[in-house]
């Protein structure tokens, strides 16, 4: 599939009105998001914990997670941000895209929300 980007918002929980607004490629390869650590710094997001990543090549590294809100299409959520490296380009995981009912249609390589997000 070929690359799908989309604004997104990330605010702290803690001061919503501090923001770091990017266009943010989505990978439905990602579980979580990624932000430029120094954005997260900036916003106020804090860091929760660390969790190992399995990346691209398949190699698995250590990154530090805070807890943010995440706005995007007209929908908002909350979830894990990884802290990423420099340089790091922003991520939409997948774990954001479901919570709202929004999927990739990879054909139009567009986003498109569902008209009901399931609880079964």
């Amino acid at each position: 599939m070929g690359i799908t980007q989309v604004t997104v918002t990330i605010r702290s929980l803690d001061n919503p009105d501090d923001i770091y607004e990017a266009p943010f490629l989505v990978d439905t390869g990602a579980t979580d998001s990624l932000v430029p650590t120094s954005e997260l710094e900036k916003i106020g997001i804090d860091r929760l914990g660390k969790m190992s990543y399995e990346l691209a090549d398949g190699t698995v590294k250590e990154f530090d997670y805070g807890i943010a809100r995440i706005e995007f299409m007209g929908e908002i959520t909350a979830g894990r941000v990884i802290f990423g490296d420099r340089p790091s380009d922003p991520i939409l995981g997948v774990t954001a895209l479901e919570s709202v009912g929004i999927l990739i249609d990879p054909a139009n390589k567009t986003l498109k929300k569902l008209p009901a997000i399931p609880l079964k």
